[in-house]
């Protein structure tokens, strides 16, 4: 005959006989065995008998049931030994004919594996640890309910202890909900916790970032504990109760086979404690760790149960204290943006000059609220007659290999493009610098070529290895239309011609700042009357469609052939809705400015 013995949540042990094959154990009154925990489903487990042996289900409940501390998934086989819990209560089977009561440490070995349920009373042959499930403040709300219940059937002992505790649990909402800092909700926490449990010695650990527990706050009933407060926050405890999120009543911390390696706890000279984790629904947000001296106070089942009441309220304050605190470093980041944008805005050409003969047009549009990106149009007054190109000096999408040179004094305007590694706040402060050191260059009528050289070997010396801009740097002849350029490693501007055929010109030196002392040539092309030039950042040619395709320079450039007749302002609108078209709701994952010059 198979023979269990029952620890139980509350009262004494005692031995079942299993005399059918079968005995559904719950609260509910119609189970085979009733047992007082209200913490146990109605119908919770189920011990079925197959000739000589003997198998344990969990029949669904809320809390599961564990063999030996480890989750029952179907019909699991028992034997001698073997310790079953469920809930607040341990089963463990008996030996044919031993004694009525467990092999020490069964119950224990289970709690150890951080399961819901009870170890035992110190007397009753049973280590001396009480584990709690993990609950969560949403578990525990629903399960005031049924407590109610089960405390009213068991007497007006339970239920006057059930409703002291619905008091207090409200004092700590009501508490803990006005607007706190961390630091006077934590006191406050430490506050009802020392009111109601009385303890010598409290803390409350938080995990950092790293995942690792540091003190967050903590009491001492008298100055001499304090200096052995943070001795409370063993290794050992922290594995069970902020790695597993089980509540852990240790009634004699000096004797506990568990706890014997925890030197913290031992030099400390605590000997009954109490622990709850800070559970949230992502997990745990810390632990609170009470201790006490036997002699001073030794701590029960009730009270773990109203210290997990207590750190699963107090979880969902320090929760939403820290969400609040989130939003509003959000909210201080998007005035920073808005800010940095204003800024990088004022940067900016504030409006194009007019020119006779031509039309221009120059935007900027940001991925991330502040862009990498970069564009200038300056006009200024050329130098003495070559400083525009020799005459004769060919380049691309000139084949005969003629163009006239600028003649002494002409007008002639600087447009440039540059676009900075990266995104965000860090590119845009590059930017900013960019623009600065590109100013005095322009403004000193530097040749393009000149300006990449000298531009690049101011930020280099001023800038990380990883950090650097591509940049166009072109200066176009407003009389005769010749345009000379230097193209550092960005992507090439394209000539529109009238007729509807397209040159790209290309690359004639590295990526400004890449490298210490770096030379660039000039190319030379001419702008007839009606043709576009247009330049743009990569992050109108790498827009991306929901299959990760690019938009390309291609596409952009059949685009720009289409339009060739239309205004600068016509064509950039056509140029935003194919861009849209074609990305079919993707966001654009970096800064694209657009500069054009047509010639009339």
């Amino acid at each position: 005959m198979f023979r269990l013995h029952i620890v139980p949540a509350e009262g004494a042990p005692f031995v079942h006989e299993l005399r059918g094959d079968s005995l559904v154990i719950g609260r509910a009154a119609g189970c085979d065995l009733a047992l007082a925990d209200p913490f146990l489903s109605r119908q919770h487990s189920r011990f079925s008998r197959r000739g000589e042996r003997l198998f344990v289900e969990d029949l669904g409940s809320r809390n599961g049931t564990q063999v030996n501390g480890r989750p029952v998934h179907g019909p699991t086989e028992v034997g001698p030994g073997d310790a079953v819990q469920i809930s607040g209560s341990v089963l463990t089977l008996l030996p044919p004919g031993g004694p009525p009561g467990g092999p020490r440490g069964a119950a224990g070995a289970a709690g150890a594996a951080g399961a819901a349920g009870s170890g035992g009373g110190a007397g009753g042959g049973f280590d001396n640890t009480v584990f709690l499930h993990r609950q969560s403040a949403a578990d525990l709300l629903e399960q005031q309910t049924a407590g109610a219940a089960a405390a009213a059937a068991l007497g007006e002992e339970a239920l006057r202890r059930h409703a002291e505790r619905l008091k207090l649990l409200n004092e700590v909402h009501q508490a803990l909900g006005r607007s706190l800092t961390l630091d006077a909700l934590l006191e406050l926490i430490l506050d009802r916790v020392f009111d109601h449990l009385r303890p010598e010695q409290g803390v409350i650990f938080l995990k950092r970032p790293d995942g690792e527990l540091a003190r967050a706050a903590s009491r001492a009933a008298d100055a001499a504990q304090a200096e052995s407060v943070e001795l409370l926050g063993s290794r050992s405890l922290a594995r069970e109760v902020a790695e597993r999120g089980a509540a852990a009543l240790v009634l004699d911390a000096q004797t506990d086979v568990r706890l014997a390696g925890a030197e913290s706890i031992m030099m400390s000279g605590v000997r009954s404690l109490l622990a709850a984790p800070l559970l949230e629904r992502e997990g745990t947000l810390g632990m609170i760790v009470l201790g006490s001296k036997v002699t001073v106070r030794q701590f029960n089942e009730e009270d773990m149960e109203l210290l997990v009441s207590v750190a699963s309220v107090a979880a969902l304050y320090i929760r939403n204290l820290a969400l609040a605190e989130e939003a509003a470093e959000r909210r201080l980041l998007a005035e920073e943006l808005a800010l940095a944008r204003r800024i990088q805005l004022a940067l900016l050409p504030p409006s194009l000059p007019e020119l006779p003969g031509w039309e221009l047009y120059g935007a900027n549009t940001p991925s991330r609220g502040v862009s990498g990106d970069y564009f200038a149009v300056v006009t200024r007054t050329a130098g003495p007659e070559g400083d525009g190109g020799p005459a004769g000096s060919g380049g691309p999408g000139d084949p005969a290999g003629l163009r006239p040179a600028v003649p002494a004094g002409a007008r002639e305007c600087v447009l440039m493009v540059a676009d900075v590694s990266g995104k965000g706040m860090a590119a845009s402060l590059l930017t900013a610098s960019l623009e600065a050191f590109a100013a005095g260059p322009i403004e000193d009528g530097l040749p393009p070529d000149e300006i990449c050289a000298k531009l690049s070997r101011l930020l280099y010396r001023r800038t990380p290895p990883e950090k650097y801009a591509t940049a166009v740097v072109a200066t176009l002849a407003l009389d005769s239309g010749v345009l000379r350029y230097a193209n550092a490693g960005h992507n090439p501007p394209l000539v529109v011609r009238a007729g509807g055929a397209v040159e790209e010109l290309g690359a004639t030196g590295v990526p400004i700042a890449l490298l210490p002392a770096a030379g660039y040539e000039a190319g030379e092309v001419l702008v007839a009357p009606g043709d576009f030039l247009v330049l743009y950042t990569d992050g109108i040619v790498e827009a991306a469609d929901p299959e990760g395709a690019e938009y390309g320079t291609e596409r952009l450039a059949d685009l720009c052939r289409r339009h060739r007749h239309a205004t600068c302002a016509d064509l950039a609108a056509a140029l935003d809705a194919d861009l849209e078209i074609f990305a079919r709701g993707v966001p654009f994952a970096d800064d694209r400015t657009l500069v054009m010059a047509r010639r009339l």
